[in-house]
């Protein structure tokens, strides 16, 4: 009997996977339309603002540097040089104008570098790919990314024009040395516009992005030669450019040195900015936004000063150096700062905050508070001019000794002879007489005394002495109101010290003061922006001297002609080899821990000081301002004033001349002795011989 064979469930199986085949189709489809929907929108390309650095140029419209986390300037296709064009498609993408945007044939070997590796690897994208990758996607190695990667590619393709494409690539990509684009690569690596590359430049630079480190032509010649030499090959080869031009091209050398801003120049100076500025328009627009900052910066000044600055205290450290191994110190550098002032308008022309922005940010010309010494003297003395007293006024050089009295700042005068402590002894208690802080002896630097002296002498020799007794007479707080109307706003301490400059005050603030004597008695608020503009050249800031009269112009030729003395005949000796007419104070701390000069020309008033950072460092015993900071001070004066007209101080009206005595303060005889013609506002001219 035959066994009855069982029917086929042909049918019920047919229906169960088309059911799955259709549940996988709609589950994929979903899938699909998620992972589509959650990638990034090519939309965003019709508002694309690529992060663009932000300039900043220098007095004349120079370029001088540039704050950026992506150092970018976006420039048309127009202005892409059709070679660099070629370039790129030559070593990158030879079928860019036939695909649509993916190479069958790159695909085809990245697959079979997966299968081989067994691992996601680069290689095979065309251009397009690589800007959709660069523009919206990361650079992890994972088969979801590439799968984003193709989609977005052919949306690319689907909405955007070769040339479209090809622009964005070549201003998007990275060029090494912290360059964005083909513009800010061409001005690296050649110093000129990308436009007025030639072929060899261009070849160049198509070599670089493939591995901007390694094919870098400052990192790796070798390397960037060989990859140039092969971008060159693949131009001829597909009919880009003659055999003959191969040749030429290979002829040319590749460039050296990055012709950028020196990495160490400014730098003071750019933190300085941004310090001001980022508060106002925040990091991104500032770093990302393509700003452009124009400023009163002289680069020819700035250069100079930062070469002054740095050939003087690298010399100073070497003799320093046996100092510190003698007292078994650890050696320390000293530091140095300089600020030059416009003091027509204000602008800030150069700017040094120390000797190495990597060892320390703190930007000395602006931030630090030290004692100025004898370079305060001149306030003491354009008070006492503003009193009524003249060049001439007669002052007595002798030993004075103080007592302390009661509680704030009230010292009293006891003697005018240090060798006679009889009257100290009636008036102080024995343990007072012991403790040093109830008794102060001030000393002139020298340890001598001249007996009577006239005011310009006093100051042109910096007579403490001479300084005290001057801000006895007139008090403390007028100095500290004439000192407050010429820019200075650091507190100042109502005490006869500070006629030794005894109060701190910044580097700043002096040679802002002093730049109102070389004014005429305009004071004018020290600024270094002229303008600012966004991306679109659109003015988002513009500014304007702001100037106000606080003194006479008769008061400042009486201040500017005693200072010329400092310099003809004083510790400022060393600015007479500037060459032309200038005025300026040397200062010094007791402690010789400070060392100053401030002077200034009728076009620039400028500012050393020299000091270590740790206080408690001395220069050295005979280190003053005229030995260490004048010199610095002349030679940064030298070219920075280099090619400008040699001029004298304008005299204004109502100044009178006169021959004086320099032991009697009185009119002198043509035969007097040591008699000197001095300046005087009109009325104030002595009537006796």
């Amino acid at each position: 009997m035959k066994r009855k064979k069982p029917k086929k469930k042909s049918f019920l199986s047919f229906l169960t996977i088309a059911l799955i085949v259709a549940v996988l189709v709609i589950a994929v489809s979903k899938i699909t339309a998620n992972f589509i929907d959650n990638l990034p929108s090519i939309k965003q390309l019709e508002n694309y603002t690529p992060n663009l650095s932000t300039k900043i140029y220098d007095k004349d419209n120079n370029l001088i540097a540039e704050l950026f986390t992506e150092r970018r300037i976006f420039i048309p296709i127009n202005k892409i040089p059709v070679n660099l064009q070629n370039a790129f498609i030559a070593i990158e993408d030879k079928d860019f104008f036939k695909h649509w945007g993916i190479s069958i044939k790159g695909i085809m070997r990245a697959f079979s570098r997966i299968l081989l590796k067994m691992k996601i690897a680069e290689g095979g994208s065309t251009i397009t790919q690589q800007l959709a990758k660069t523009i919206f996607l990361t650079r992890d190695k994972t088969l979801i990314r590439k799968i984003k990667e193709a989609i977005l590619t052919i949306q690319l393709e689907k909405n955007y024009s070769k040339d479209e494409i090809l622009q964005l690539y070549i201003n998007q990509i990275y060029f090494g040395c912290g360059a964005y684009g083909v513009q800010t690569a061409a001005r690296i690596y050649f110093n000129k516009n990308a436009q007025d590359l030639n072929l060899a430049e261009c070849a160049t630079l198509a070599a670089i992005p493939k591995s901007p480190n390694y094919y870098n032509p400052f990192n790796n010649a070798k390397a960037s030669l060989a990859r140039r030499n092969l971008v060159l090959l693949r131009l001829r080869e597909l009919g880009y450019i003659t055999k003959e031009k191969e040749e030429e091209a290979l002829a040319v050398a590749l460039p050296t040195k990055e012709t950028a801003l020196k990495e160490n120049m400014g730098h003071y100076l750019l933190e300085f900015l941004r310090i001001m500025l980022e508060p106002k328009y925040g990091t991104n627009v500032l770093f990302k936004g393509g700003l452009s900052i124009y400023t009163t910066i002289d680069m020819k000044a700035q250069v100079g000063a930062e070469k002054a600055i740095e050939e003087a205290l690298a010399n100073f450290d070497k003799n320093k150096l046996k100092v510190f191994e003698k007292s078994r110190q650890k050696p320390v550098k000293v530091q140095g700062a300089l600020i030059a002032i416009d003091p027509k308008n204000g602008a800030i022309r150069a700017m040094v905050g120390g000797r190495n922005f990597r060892e320390s940010q703190f930007n000395r010309a602006i931030q630090a508070k030290r004692q100025p010494g004898s370079a305060f003297k001149p306030f003491i003395y354009l008070a006492a001019i503003e009193k009524g007293l003249t060049p001439a006024t007669l002052l007595n050089d002798e030993p004075m000794v103080f007592v302390y009295k009661g509680k704030g700042n009230s010292w009293n005068l006891v003697s005018r002879d240090i060798t006679t402590l009889e009257t100290i002894a009636e008036t102080v208690s024995e343990k007072d007489l012991i403790n040093t802080n109830k008794i102060w002896t001030p000393t002139n630097y020298d340890k001598k005394y001249r007996g009577p002296v006239i005011l310009k002498t006093a100051l042109a020799s910096s007579i403490n002495i001479c300084a005290i007794e001057t801000i006895m007479q007139i008090t403390p707080l007028k100095v500290i109101q004439s000192a407050k109307n010429l820019g200075i706003t650091t507190p100042l301490a109502n005490s006869f010290s500070l006629a030794l400059g005894s109060s701190d005050t910044t580097l700043q603030e002096m040679v802002s003061a002093f730049a109102v004597f070389a004014s005429g008695g305009i004071k004018t608020t020290p600024y270094i922006i002229t303008k600012i503009t966004d991306r679109d050249g659109k003015i988002l800031e513009q500014n304007i001297p702001q100037q106000k009269e606080v003194l006479s112009s008769q008061d400042c030729f009486i201040i500017t002609n005693m200072l010329k003395a400092v310099v003809e005949k004083g510790s400022g000796w060393n600015a007479k080899n500037l060459g032309r007419p200038c005025a300026g104070k040397t200062g010094t701390t007791n402690d010789s821990s400070d060392a100053w000069f401030i002077g200034y020309t009728p076009q620039l008033a400028a500012g050393v000081w020299v000091g270590y950072d740790d206080h408690s460092i001395s220069l050295g015993e005979k280190v003053t301002g005229g030995i260490i900071a004048c010199p610095i001070w002349t030679q940064f004066m030298k070219e920075a004033l280099d090619g400008e007209l040699v001029l004298d101080f304008m005299q204004p009206e109502n100044i009178e001349w006169a021959l004086i005595d320099p032991l009697t303060g009185l009119l002198a005889l043509s035969k007097t002795s040591g008699a000197s013609l001095e300046a005087f506002v009109k009325g104030t001219v002595p009537t006796k011989y």
